[in-house]
């Protein structure tokens, strides 16, 4: 077995579980709001990272559904 290719195999799982647990965890959120808006076309500038964890938290806390915290 070529040491490289391994070694690209066990990088490439690494990011693998990274990106799964980011999404577990919520993390990739923002990235996803971005994807979504640029997506639907809004004429309105998309939030910043900042207003858009604010409004999250704030949505959370207005409307408690089943989550662990």
């Amino acid at each position: 077995m070529n040491t490289g290719t391994a070694l690209g195999r066990a990088r490439d799982a690494a990011r693998g579980v990274a990106w799964f647990f980011k999404g577990v965890m919520g993390e990739n959120a923002y990235a996803a709001y971005l994807e979504h808006h640029e997506a639907s076309h809004c004429s309105e500038p998309p939030m910043t990272e900042r207003q858009f964890w604010r409004d999250r938290t704030d949505r959370q806390d207005a409307n408690p559904e089943g989550r662990c915290c």
